[in-house]
């Protein structure tokens, strides 16, 4: 199968009987992990300058202005000059904070993201652990990053941190409900929460197209869901600058301060490849079943590219939705979950198990 050509499989079986064979096994393990730690750190950073400069781009081509283009040809260094400004910056202590939560609070954030990150099949054989309950474990591990929300927003001593932090631990656990039923319908029809046996079930078409009307709704809701998980606009309540100054993170300076903004972005891109890999194939390529020819020609695209092209699209959307729609109410954004994306969630997932049952999916 063409395929394999771009499978990571062989480098990382190669990898693997290298180290076991100059290393005792547990030094070779320990090993591995050293060094998949350091690809993640690696990628994490280099990630998060990336999508702040591009939303920095995208926010100006929406409002038609040029955006950076100062440090660096294009400004593509101004992240980094933010970056050195961050790290560099005094780190304020506060007043009868809490000071061991305070400090705690955005690894908690921070490990949160890396531990979803972890389960994501970036490519062919490239996934750093393929879990059998995939789905659970991403909604699982991703759920935690509120705790240190909440813990930053208490352990503050500021009431506009501690009410940022209460909003955004609300709209957190509400639009949770979505997000876990609208990723519970590809689940439904692909039969599994192995993250690359969902994968390989669209080797003939993405659920997107197989699942018909439901599995695009399925979408709909958790691209809104998603959104408003991540504290993202036009859901940013948490950190709404005009009444809250900056949510939970008001009272955070330097790299502290970092870590938040950085979690936050890191965030969008698990979203964003979460709905790339259930909705739209992930890595495999967009096949049509019985166009062999056609179907040869995409094989040629390396998997790689499939993935990350798909989860920048759907980051551009997020971003598209930021820039577009005004801020909501705190009610309107209860509303907005309680009263319509929940009850049409569960509507869906009856809709798709009828689908399932009957067999009416390509």
């Amino acid at each position: 199968m063409l395929l394999d050509i771009y499978s990571f499989s062989t480098l990382t079986a190669s990898i693997n009987k290298d180290l076991h064979a100059a290393m005792t096994p547990w030094l070779a393990v320990a090993t591995e992990l050293v060094l998949i730690g350091l690809l993640f750190l690696t990628f994490y950073a280099l990630l998060g300058l990336f999508l702040v400069y591009l939303e920095r781009k995208v926010c100006a081509v929406m409002q038609n202005r040029i955006g950076p283009n100062r440090v660096g040809k294009w400004g593509v260094f101004q992240t980094i000059a933010d970056l050195i400004k961050l790290v560099t910056k005094e780190l304020i202590p506060i007043k009868n904070a809490d000071s061991f939560l305070f400090n705690l609070a955005p690894f908690i954030v921070i490990i949160a993201s890396f531990m979803a990150m972890a389960a994501l099949p970036f490519a062919k054989g490239l996934q750093a652990i393929d879990f059998n309950i995939g789905i659970f474990y991403i909604i699982a591990v991703s759920s935690l990053g509120v705790v240190g929300i909440l813990i930053a927003g208490w352990s503050s001593n500021s009431k506009y941190s501690l009410i940022g932090a209460m909003r955004s631990g609300a709209q957190v656990v509400s639009y949770e409900l979505s997000v876990g039923l609208s990723l519970l319908a590809i689940v439904v029809l692909s039969g599994s929460m192995q993250l690359s046996t969902i994968v390989e079930s669209q080797a003939n078409g993405w659920w997107i197209f197989k699942g018909h009307i439901p599995a695009l709704i399925a979408f709909v809701i958790y691209l809104i869901a998603s959104t408003a998980e991540i504290n993202r606009g036009p859901f940013d309540l948490a950190e709404a600058e005009s009444e809250l100054t900056a949510g939970f993170h008001t009272e955070y300076s330097g790299i502290k301060f970092a870590f938040f903004f950085l979690a936050e972005y890191i965030n969008m891109f698990i979203v964003a490849a979460i709905a790339a890999t259930l909705f739209f194939g992930g890595w495999m390529p967009f096949h049509i079943d019985h166009w062999e020819a056609f179907n040869r020609v995409m094989d040629y695209i390396p998997s790689i590219v499939w993935f990350f092209g798909k989860t920048f699209i759907i980051i551009y959307l997020i971003m598209w939705f930021k820039w577009t729609f005004p801020r909501l109410r705190i009610d309107q954004l209860l509303n907005l979950e309680w009263k319509y994306l929940l009850p049409l969630s569960l509507m869906n997932i009856v809709i798709v198990s009828f689908v399932v049952l009957m067999g009416w999916y390509f």
